[in-house]
């Protein structure tokens, strides 16, 4: 897995609504589902947290302006089918515009489905 350099700009905006499903915050949610599990999900301020370690509360810099670009990021992950987007402990769908997901979500591994 390649971390992003310390002086990578995380939070960079993207073209597009939905941002790209490769790079240092989908390799770092898939890294965190994978190891938790397909029966447990994490919290996507535990990517935010992975990505920026050692940062403390502030408006500078810190780990909390991570959040928008990892729900971005776990929408196309869960459009493509490699996690699921929970609420309440439920699966619901992808929103085609992540702004539309709002509230607590947790996200969880779907493994690949296999043929019976």
């Amino acid at each position: 897995m390649m971390l992003p350099r310390a002086d990578a700009d995380l939070t960079a905006p993207y073209e597009t609504a939905v941002a790209p499903i490769s790079g240092p915050v989908a390799d770092e949610i898939m890294r965190l589902v994978i190891a938790r599990g397909a029966e447990k999900s994490i919290c996507p301020s535990e990517v935010a947290r992975a990505l920026r370690p050692g940062l403390g509360a502030g408006p500078d810099a810190s780990w909390q302006s991570l959040l928008p670009q990892v729900r971005r990021v776990a929408v196309g992950l869960a459009q493509a089918g490699r996690i699921e987007i929970l609420r309440k402990g439920r699966p619901v769908a992808p929103p085609e515009d992540p702004a539309a997901l709002k509230g607590v979500i947790r996200l969880r591994h779907r493994p690949p489905d296999n043929p019976t």
